[in-house]
């Protein structure tokens, strides 16, 4: 293996070698190869990105170590191949003929097209890079951006030059050299506002002004005071305010190094007949508000046979109105007698957007004619609904912790204003069959899970009480109730199981970019429908009693055979495990293998009971990205849930009878009880150059109590997997340092890291290096295995780490994703050979998924 590895290191040392002496290929003469650009900005070097974002010529982009791949793989495309297979019949006369006696000649011209002789060249020529060769032009352009830069931070006796260092024939750097001289100041700050009503509106908000005396000049500083101004006037009535009416008056002339800033807001000006007018601005009040619910684009013709006036808005209709007026009324927020307000506007799109009963309305403003000031405004919205019965199918291949590959199909009915409050009804049915190596198979079938599964949600846009939430839940945070109820079936070679499920929750949005939801109630029944399957599923449960039955069972029976003596799948485990926990063999309550029975038999309790789970959660959600090409951002999120303390409220205040084992039921089941808060968050600096280093922080822990003792295994957590610890399987990680025993290691508590470097490669082909640490742990529950609990800080030591690289291609709308981990601190092994044992190929992890892991 390791001579191996060293010929492969040797070849690609040669190859790369090979290319470097090769780097000038496509350099003309007297041409040079732009190979670095330095910036002294007053005699010192600057790596400052943005004073770099201003030259209009870089050096070909790198790898790592400076190697320019890109480059090379341009220079080893032919850029001209029809030219050089014509030449191959030009040097050798007749080879074109011979060719076409066994070829024809169609084939023989296709082959020039082929990818051998064409095609390589393409893809080599457009995934490459063209050298970037220096022109003066470009440079000197580049001065003056730079000079502009620094003219726009105050430093407005800038002076910049350049000189281009030689460094061979056909290579050279430029050296660019700036002095920027003193930055000019801030100093008195004016206002000069024309229209009197403009002037106490600026009062109101000149405290927070932008511009400030004692601030160095920033143009961008003066841009956005001129943005916040606007918004400011257009949000108290300016309908016709516009930021070119804002001017800056910047004296400069002997004051040194000091600016005085004249705020300079003119009056309206408008075009009347062919002279032009000012007037002062007004502030305009809306006189109505007229809503039509029908409106279709293409038949501007409004034939109005319906209406109603609502809480002092309008609605017609040309056919009968079929919407109750506060489903649509609680969604405005441009109000009769109101003054004008471009954020009101915003805020109404936005919700009437959300209902997803209507297309993107459209509202429009004209000037009110029965004002006889002309400072009225008619609020005009149209809405354009959507078909009131839509189909939907999808067909997904998937990928998961569990499923090596799924395949699932899923048709949907969506039914809008369902009850004429803007409603939204959605039946949706699913299919998946899949294929786990996870899993008992004991036929070898390739596709061994299947699940098939139906959803009914009810979407309300609002909050549905009985009584009214607004003084708590504005209606400008876009409040919602969902009531869903589904049910599904799964079938996976092993336990098998039904599930049974029903909620009732709260959206609402308190700030931008801030997200709450409460569930009142979410329900969860789950039937195993084949429980004595268990120890075919569970593997190493069967295993590790086998070995222990082997020795201390002495019922002939419960063995497969006298030469084989394995335990008989069901009769001969349940048997056994009976036999020992009722002193029925010659183990006892001190011994290990009776404690190791006993826990392999509280685990196959724990694992195939029905559950019944009923839980209130609150969940907030916090983040500052703005896009999908943000890469400059932070998420945080928490949770908080509880399940099952309402009913044993119930239980005990009803005195409900405990059964054998001291706890409640209800339908016959012991329901859960435990309480659960998550913290997630996820932070991202962008490096620039479409480098990117993130990070995830993650904690968890649920705490049975009360009629529980231990979690369901719904609600526990596990480590491994593509979206966490990367360098161990889903589910083989943990708990604590017990060395992932069982086939399906969960726990209550889990603590995650995870930190990635993510860069460009070629084109669409980014590269990512990732480091992941993490594990889980049993806490406060039935779990006694000191290797498996945690028992304060000392037990951070079992923190498992994996790092490794991982390649992605981007598809616009996803990613792929491959990541290969690599075991570099585990917490299962000897003292001594827990870093770096298993850091090698053999004992690494691929893990494929889609989009980034965090």
């Amino acid at each position: 293996m390791k001579k191996i590895s060293t010929k492969i290191a040797a070849f690609i040392l040669i190859a790369i070698f090979i290319c470097a002496c090769n780097v000038v290929k496509r350099v003309p003469d007297g041409k040079q190869l732009l190979t670095k650009n330095q910036i002294i900005v007053n005699e010192k070097a600057t790596t400052a990105e943005n004073v770099f974002n201003q030259l209009y010529q870089k050096p070909n982009s790198t790898l790592l170590l400076g190697f320019r791949l890109r480059l090379h793989l341009y220079n080893l495309a032919n850029l001209n191949p029809d030219s050089t297979y014509q030449a191959k019949f030009r040097n050798h006369p007749g080879k074109y003929e011979r060719k076409s006696k066994w070829l024809s000649a169609k084939q023989v011209d296709k082959l020039g097209k082929s990818f051998w002789y064409h095609g390589i060249h393409d893809f080599l020529e457009k995934t490459g890079e063209a050298p970037v060769l220096i022109d003066s032009s470009k440079t000197e352009k580049s001065i003056l951006r730079l000079k502009y830069y620094y003219f726009n931070n105050g430093f407005f006796n800038v002076n910049a030059t350049y000189k281009v260092d030689t460094i061979s024939l056909k290579k050279a750097k430029i050296k660019y050299a700036i002095s920027t001289g003193k930055p000019y100041m801030l100093d008195t700050i004016q206002t000069a506002i024309a229209t009197p009503v403009l002037d106490s509106l600026y009062e109101t908000i000149k405290s927070k002004s932008v511009i400030k005396s004692g601030n160095q000049y920033k143009t961008i500083d003066f841009d956005e005071e001129k943005n916040r101004i606007t918004t400011h006037f257009r949000n108290n009535g300016a309908y016709y305010f516009q930021p070119t009416y804002i001017n800056f008056d910047i004296d400069t002339i002997q004051k040194g190094d000091k600016a005085n800033v004249n705020v300079i807001i003119n009056n309206y000006s408008f075009q009347d007949k062919d002279s032009t007018r000012t007037e002062p601005f007004k502030l305009y009040k809306i006189s109505d508000v007229n809503i039509y619910t029908d409106y279709s684009p293409n038949n501007s013709n409004l034939k109005i046979t319906d209406s109603t006036t609502f809480k002092n808005f309008n609605l017609y209709s040309q056919k009968k109105l079929k919407y109750k007026p506060y489903a649509i009324t609680d969604a405005i927020f441009i109000t009769k007698g109101g003054l004008f307000a471009d954020n009101k506007t915003v805020l109404t799109t936005r919700y009437l957007n959300n209902l997803k009963i209507f297309n993107y309305p459209s509202v429009q403003y004209e000037i009110d004619t029965r004002d006889t000031t002309y400072s009225s405004l008619i609020a005009k919205i149209y809405l354009t609904p959507r078909k009131k019965y839509s189909f939907g199918a999808s067909f997904d291949v998937t990928h998961s912790n569990i499923q090596d590959i799924g395949i699932a199909f899923s048709p949907s009915l969506s039914i809008r204003n369902v009850f004429n409050g803007a409603e939204t009804l959605e039946l949706s049915g699913r299919a998946n069959i899949g294929s786990s190596k996870d899993l008992a198979n004991p036929n070898n079938q390739f596709f061994n899970v299947s699940e098939y599964g139906v959803d009914l949600k009810l979407n309300v846009p609002r909050i549905f009480m009985p009584f009214s939430t607004e003084k708590i839940i504005k209606k400008s945070m876009i409040p919602s109730t969902l009531m869903a109820i589904g049910f599904s079936r799964q079938t996976n070679i092993g336990l098998d199981k039904e599930n049974l499920t029903g909620a009732f929750t709260y959206n609402w949005t308190p700030k931008k970019n801030n997200t709450a939801r409460f569930d009142l109630f979410n329900a969860q029944f789950v039937q195993n429908l084949n429980p004595q399957n268990y120890f075919n599923v569970y593997g190493s449960s069967y295993k590790a009693l086998n070995e222990i039955g082997k020795t201390f069972n002495t019922e002939p029976s419960y063995f497969n055979n006298t030469t084989d003596r394995d335990l008989i799948i069901e009769n001969g485990t349940s048997g056994f495990i009976n036999d020992v926990l009722s002193g029925k063999t010659a183990l006892t309550v001190s011994d290990k293998e009776y404690a190791a029975v006993k826990s392999i038999e509280e685990r196959r309790l724990r694992l195939t009971e029905n559950d019944f789970i009923l839980a209130t959660s609150y969940t907030f959600t916090k983040t500052t990205k703005t896009d999908l090409l943000d890469n400059t951002f932070y998420l945080f999120k928490t949770k908080i849930e509880s399940a099952g303390t309402l009913l044993t409220l119930i239980s005990n205040t009803t005195n409900q009878v405990e059964n054998k084992n001291g706890n409640f039921e209800l339908f016959n089941i012991e329901y859960s009880e435990y309480i659960k808060t998550e913290f997630d968050y996820i932070k991202h600096w962008d490096l620039t150059k479409e480098k990117v280093f993130a990070v995830r922080t993650f904690f968890g822990i649920a705490i049975p109590f009360g009629n529980s003792n231990y979690v369901p295994f719904s609600r526990s957590y596990f480590s491994g997997g593509s979206n966490d610890n990367r360098a161990w399987q889903p589910y083989s990680l943990g708990p604590g340092r017990s060395g992932a025993k069982d086939d399906f290691n969960e726990a209550n508590m889990k603590i995650a890291l995870s930190s990635e470097f993510r860069f460009k490669l070629l084109g669409d082909l980014k590269g990512a290096l990732f480091a992941d640490a993490g594990n889980i742990w049993n806490v406060y529950d039935n779990v006694i295995d000191e290797k498996s609990t945690f028992s304060g800080f000392k037990s951070l030591k079992d923190i498992a780490l994996g790092t490794g690289f991982g390649l992605r291609y981007d598809l616009n709308f996803f990613v792929i994703r491959f990541d290969f981990g690599f075991k570099t601190y585990n917490p299962a092994n000897e003292p001594g050979k827990k870093w770096f044992r298993e850091y090698n190929l053999g004992h690494s992890v691929l893990n494929f998924g889609i989009n980034y892991p965090f």
